[in-house]
């Protein structure tokens, strides 16, 4: 899916350094507010699923900037935590600065949440879970709240809601919503810009040659062109850089056969065309089918899955899928007798909606945008967006 965009002339150094900040220590439990601090008992909390086993700290590790802790490319959950998932578990940190999804002024789909945009907010995605059935899998909003009404922090959940909160089992799950959404707001562990980027950003450290040189190629639309979806740049609603647009985009990501649902003949997971809020309905739109929400890249270098199918498991796969995957398609896609098979996760008839227009996809024919030397330098800068 090509789109329009705007790219800045990469700055001078001194003048980017002096573009962005940030910075800041977790809060205390008590410098948050009521609803915050049950929102984080709440997220720790296994005993609201079904198997006893499932929080969301369980799929949202944060030592990995909340992101999927698993080895594997998705979760198991259910009731017995046998039931495989459809996508890897994303990172969470930095979506406070996120939004509802529209679609921008050139038609370019933008904000919302989960991988397809499906939830408007924090706390709409945060109901998600524990209703999926391979996730923590309660049958219904009673269902969670019953569980709820066990918890040792029940009455902290009464004090703040209401003593009759628990009678009213939707308007209970509201407000469970609303205090993980407050807890991803408040908390400043999920937006803590402490990694080298901001340690540089505000003087207190300098790049490497390695990492400057990373950032060189990351900007340049000749080269990495990555700031193309993850600018390096500060937004106007957050004090430093997000390294997402928070858009989607059709990456032609091959498929995962690991993934079971992908098992079956004729399933494709085509993200947005079959997610957005469902108020759009946008399955109309094939257009849309094969695109994702491009995650922010800060803690990249702490995931252990890539992408929405967590197809690759090192940034050094990624770099070089990005680079070569139409320089180089049999090293991605399967052949028959018909040749390469490429972007074998859409449909035939939609792999015309995957991203040939911007580099480094535009180079068929062509010698990839950056040599070996380049990908590791790239791979050193991403290395920096790392929180400590």
């Amino acid at each position: 899916m090509s789109r329009l965009r705007f790219l800045a002339p990469l700055l001078i150094y001194s003048t980017w350094l002096a573009s962005c900040g940030g910075g800041g220590a977790a809060p205390s439990a008590e410098s948050m507010s009521a609803a915050a601090q049950l929102g984080q008992l709440i997220f720790k909390d296994p005993s609201l699923s079904a198997s006893g086993q499932m929080s969301c700290e369980t799929c949202h590790e944060p030592s990995l900037g909340h992101a999927s802790p698993f080895t594997t490319a998705v979760a198991l959950g259910g009731p017995t935590l046998s039931d495989a998932g459809l996508r890897t578990p994303p990172g969470i940190d930095y979506l406070k600065f996120n939004g509802a999804f529209k679609f921008d002024t050139d038609g370019t789909p933008m904000g919302g949440f989960f991988w397809d945009g499906r939830a408007n907010s924090l706390a709409e995605q945060a109901k998600g879970p524990f209703l999926g059935a391979a996730e923590m899998a309660n049958g219904d909003a009673a269902t969670v709240i019953a569980k709820l009404r066990d918890a040792t922090y029940a009455d902290q959940f009464k004090k703040t809601f209401g003593a009759d909160i628990f009678n009213d089992p939707n308007t209970a799950f509201e407000r469970v919503a609303y205090a993980l959404e407050r807890y991803q707001i408040e908390d400043t562990g999920f937006a803590p810009f402490t990694s080298k980027f901001d340690a540089v950003n505000q003087g207190k450290e300098a790049f490497t040659p390695q990492e400057l040189r990373g950032l060189v190629w990351f900007n340049r639309a000749d080269k990495g062109n990555c700031a193309a979806c993850h600018p390096s740049t500060k937004p106007d609603n957050a004090p430093a850089a997000l390294f997402t647009d928070f858009s989607y985009d059709s990456l032609g990501v091959p498929r995962n056969n690991a993934i079971p649902a992908n098992s079956v003949a004729g399933f494709y997971d085509k993200g947005l065309c079959t997610g957005g809020p469902a108020a759009l309905n946008l399955t109309a739109r094939t257009d849309l089918c094969g695109a994702f929400k491009v995650p922010s890249l800060r803690n990249v270098a702490k995931r252990k899955r890539f992408f929405h199918n967590g197809q690759f498991t090192t940034l050094e796969q990624v770099v070089n899928f990005y680079i070569t995957r139409d320089t180089t398609p049999t090293a991605w896609y399967p052949s028959d007798i018909t040749g390469v098979l490429i972007y074998n996760d859409l449909p035939a008839l939609q792999r015309g909606n995957v991203n040939v227009t911007e580099g480094p996809y535009n180079r068929t024919g062509l010698a990839p945008a950056l040599n070996a030397q380049e990908i590791t330098d790239l791979i050193a800068f991403l290395g920096t967006l790392s929180d400590r």
